[in-house]
This record gives structure tokens, sequence and C-alpha cells, in this order.
């Protein structure tokens, strides 16, 4: 397992180095990335003129989505806004599609005894820090409408959902990564958007995690010092570990920011990449000496039944700028004669 782990699925590595560091052969996939983005815009086309069906929802609707592949920082962003919502007066409920999920049956909603290998390892994230209730399912109406039954929700947050048009929205957030941006600008498999960069165009709201770089962008930062043990639940400052030498491991979108983190921190790692929700095994996170290992949360919620004393997850939570919040209430306000 960790042999196969360690090359992080070389289709991935080749596929990134393409995107955003090759600047020629991503020019040679250039036609098949204009056939991808020709079809994005008649499937959309089919939805705006009614071939294919799009189903409103009585409650607010907000997708906050991505235009390209890997990670974003979307799950720390939901879960922030979730809690936002819910003090400023709202009863928020979250629909997700359970990446990595394999429940004999869908949707399924997110409970204290869902495991990350029935409803996904973002699920579990989603539920425990939003305190509210999570449907997940590859259908994101059908999700909704089980929410809505199961829940007295006001307003919907869809996790991921920019490019699933079956879902009514009524508000668009768009998360990009403030260190990759958009990579080489094509589309896949020339590149890593799966939506020509004009879609952002459209969207209601655009939140960078890190650095702004356009005057209709908020910026969002990713916080967290401290790691907590899997084993024990004792917190230690992230400082305290650059004292030794340290394995880190992550399975995320972009394994590079985790690791980036811990190196500001100061902290001295030998790290392994991981394909994105990927389901890790006992050996995965087993070394032969007895270093400390530090993981993220969302990998940590699926090696909590082998974890021992020397595996640590580090939290993070977004920040946006107030500008941010203050936005999002402004448009939901208007879209309040739904709710």
């Amino acid at each position: 397992m960790k042999t196969i782990a360690g090359r992080y699925g070389l289709w991935q590595k080749w596929a990134e180095k393409i995107w955003y560091k090759d600047p020629f052969i991503g020019v040679w996939l250039m036609p098949l990335g204009f056939i991808f983005s020709d079809i994005v815009r008649f499937r959309k086309y089919l939805y705006r003129v009614g071939v294919l069906k799009t189903h409103h929802l009585p409650v607010p609707v907000i997708v906050v989505g991505n235009i390209t592949v890997g990670g974003t920082g979307k799950t720390p962003l939901i879960i922030w806004m979730a809690r936002f919502l819910k003090a400023s007066g709202y009863q928020p409920g979250i629909i997700s599609r359970g990446y990595g999920g394999q429940a004999a049956s869908w949707p399924q909603s997110v409970t204290g005894s869902s495991s990350a290998e029935s409803v996904g390892d973002e699920a579990l994230l989603l539920s425990k820090h939003s305190a509210c209730p999570v449907v997940v399912g590859p259908l994101r109406v059908e999700a909704a409408q089980q929410l809505l039954s199961q829940a007295d929700c006001t307003v919907i947050l869809c996790d991921d959902g920019l490019q699933h048009y079956a879902l009514h929205r009524d508000i668009e957030v768009a998360v990009i990564d403030g260190a990759r941006r958009f990579g080489n600008g094509y589309c896949l498999p020339a590149g890593p958007l799966r939506e020509p960069i004009n879609r952002l165009q459209t969207v209601d709201l655009v939140i960078v995690n890190g650095e702004k770089y356009e005057d209709n962008e908020y910026a969002m930062q990713l916080v967290g010092d401290t790691a907590i043990n899997m084993l024990s639940g004792e917190q230690k400052p992230l400082a305290e570990f650059a004292k030794v030498e340290c394995h880190a491991l992550a399975g995320i979108g972009n394994p590079d920011r985790f690791f980036n983190k811990l190196a500001a921190a100061g902290l001295i790692c030998t790290s392994s990449s991981f394909p994105d929700h990927y389901q890790f095994q006992a050996d995965d996170i087993v070394f032969s000496d007895q270093q400390p290992v530090l993981m993220t949360e969302k990998d940590a919620v699926k090696c909590t039944g082998f974890a021992g004393a020397q595996h640590w997850y580090v939290p993070v939570a977004a920040v946006p700028e107030s500008a941010f919040s203050e936005q999002l209430l402004n448009l939901l306000k208007g879209n309040s004669t739904k709710a």
C-alpha cells in the first residue's frame, strides 16, 4: 500500500506538471481542451433552454465550488459560512457529493455514527464543525430534497456544485487557490479548468484562498497553528514540533499547501503525498521510527481506527475578509422572499 500511495498517482503528478509548470505540452493538448470547453458550454445551453431540467427548491441555495480540479479550501469556507449564517439568524443545511464514500444507497444523512468509508471524509468534517444537518449523494437534487424532508432549513449550502446545473442556485460562490490560480489557463485535459475562466464573470462572489489579485475578489486565509494527538486528544503548538524531525502526509487536492504550512512553522518533515480522498490503511501511516506523524484533519478522520500515540492532525479554519460576509448577507437578503 505504502509503495503504491507513495507514487501519488503518476498520472496526477504528470498532469499537474503540465497544468502548472510545463509551458509546452499543454499547448499540444489545447485542441482537446477546446473540445471539452465546447461540451461544457453545450451542456449548459441544454439546461438554459429547458432540454435538461433544472429543479427549484423552496429555500435559497448557495453553491460553493471552483472552476479548477483540485483543492481550493471549499470545505473550511463552507463550515465558516454555515456558522456565520446560523449566527445571523438562518437555519442552514449542507449537501455534498460524498466523494470517496462507498454507501450502499444514496442519498445518506450524515450522523455521529457515520464513517468516512460510507459518506466520505469531507462530509464528516462538514457535519462535525458546522453543527448543521448534512446530506450527501451524487445527485444534488435528491440530497437537497432529503435534507428538507428531515430538517427545517431556511437556506442550503451546496458543496462543490458549480457545474451541477440540475439544481437551481440563487447565489454562486467560486473559490480560487491563490497560489496556483488557473495554471496554464486551459480546460481539461490540457489544463486544470473545469470551465473556461470567463465563467467567473457569472458568479456572485469570488473568494481567494490566499492573496487576491482582482478588484472583484475577496481574500480568505486558512489559519491553524495547533496539532492534536489522534490518540489522546492532547494539543500542542506546531512550533514545538520544530525541535524534532517529523513525517508529514496529505491526501488532499493540493498536498503542497499543507507541507508548506508546516515548513513555514519551522518543521523539518519527510513528506508523503497521496491521491485526494485516498482511503488510508494502517501501513500507510506507520513508519519504522517513532517520529511524530502529522496529517490534515481530512486525512485523520480516515485513520482514527489505527492511529497511535505518534499521530497528530492539524485542523484549519477559514477566515474571510469582513467585506465577504457583508456581501453574502446582502445577496441572501435579496432572496429572502423564498425562505
